[in-house]
């Protein structure tokens, strides 16, 4: 009699730790990640974003079960099913599930939203990015799968930058996923990248001077507008939050000062999005137009990558495209972006979890893109509750 338990996909190291807890609760195979940073003398193990994240999957998931070393070091997670925001299951009354970050986390909130965005479509109802170029450049491209932008919405209730060291935060973020898909559509994304159209963007403040604000918008605009004269950049000023100190009962003290700046680039061309973003360092030093021309130099090295997607939103695209119908979807992405380590491990990672190998050629033409052909598993989620 054969053995019904399904074996371990085993991996090393922290590298792409939350990529592969989703492939794991999409595909429902176990996995068995050991490694994690164990010849570090000072901070062996999970790190609190990690292990932070490990909760937000398991309130998002039924039936999931994780064991950890004592050292930290080793996780065996078996996948669940994924039930969102159904009352009972992880969700309060409203299905809302609250997640707490702790105050020592070194992450963005977009480092638990970016993942969580791959699991949502299923649900039954280190640089990390700005919430803003999450909201503008990641979810529009969901419409490229058959997913109603209009029915995802992510609200910002709290700004924040990050606290000292880099280190925890008082931002607060809603996000509303309404629409669900069984398969994700085929992509055919390996047209022309066409031609910028128009440049929008957030420039932000939390706890000093909104003044900073229009100092990164001039500089950001000295640069940009010989590309193109249709640019809008918002201003946004925030009072840094009031987070508990905890040293004793009813002391706060404000949180997350700082400011940072957000630019998109839509093309001529349907779903062809460019994005960068650029937030001061949490020890400070640098002043407003700095950050408005590196933000404006990023974008423009991004754009002149080539291809359909970026380094930021490739990844998300090709993994949809993994889950879609049987059917063999293409995107172009530019050399440079495909080159990237994370790219690499991507792919790695969808073989080891059974999805099939990409098919690369030259699009050859003038342009140094590639066409990445992704055959589609027909799995969707098969660890989806069914109803």
């Amino acid at each position: 009699m054969s053995n019904s338990t399904p074996e371990f996909l085993r991996f090393t190291g922290h590298r792409s730790f939350t990529q592969r807890l989703i492939l794991s609760t999409l595909t429902g195979r176990p996995i068995h990640i050991s490694k994690i940073r164990s010849t570090s003398p000072t901070n062996p193990g999970l790190a609190p974003h990690e292990i932070s994240f490990l909760r937000l999957l398991e309130a998002v998931t039924n039936g999931s079960s994780m064991q950890i070393s004592y050292t930290g070091t080793t996780i065996t997670y078996h996948p669940g099913l994924i039930t969102g925001t159904i009352a009972g299951f992880g969700a309060s009354d409203g299905d809302v599930i609250e997640h707490n970050i702790s105050v020592n986390n070194t992450r963005g909130v977009t480092y638990f939203l970016m993942p969580l965005c791959l699991l949502a479509p299923f649900s039954k109802a280190h640089r990390d990015i700005s919430v803003d170029s999450f909201r503008t450049a990641i979810l529009p491209l969901f419409a490229l799968f058959g997913i109603p932008p209009a029915r995802i919405e992510l609200r910002v209730l709290q700004r924040s930058c990050a606290g000292p060291g880099g280190k925890g935060g008082g931002g607060c973020v809603e996000l509303r996923f309404a629409s669900q898909v069984r398969l994700p559509k085929t992509l055919h994304l390996n047209r022309s990248p066409g031609r910028i159209k128009r440049i929008r963007g957030v420039a932000y403040c939390t706890g000093v001077s909104a003044s900073n604000n229009a100092r990164m918008i001039h500089s950001a605009r000295e640069i940009l507008n010989p590309l193109v004269s249709d640019i809008h950049i918002a201003a946004q000023y925030d009072q840094a939050p009031l987070v508990p100190t905890g040293d004793k009962a009813g002391s706060k003290r404000r949180l997350g000062i700082g400011f940072g700046l957000s630019l998109v680039a839509e093309s001529s061309a349907v779903g062809i999005l460019y994005s960068a973003d650029v937030v001061v360092p949490p020890q400070g030093g640098i002043v407003p137009e700095d950050i408005g021309k590196q933000c404006a130099f990023q974008l423009l090295e991004n754009i002149s990558q080539g291809g359909c997607a970026t380094q930021v939103s490739a990844k998300t695209m090709l993994v949809l495209m993994a889950m879609g119908s049987e059917d063999v979807g293409r995107l172009r992405i530019g050399r440079e972006v495909l080159a990237n380590e994370e790219m690499v491990i991507l792919a790695r990672d969808l073989k080891t979890f059974g999805a099939s190998s990409w098919g690369l050629r030259d699009v050859g033409d003038d342009t140094n893109d590639i066409i990445v052909s992704v055959k589609g598993t027909g799995v969707g989620n098969v660890g989806r509750k069914i109803a």
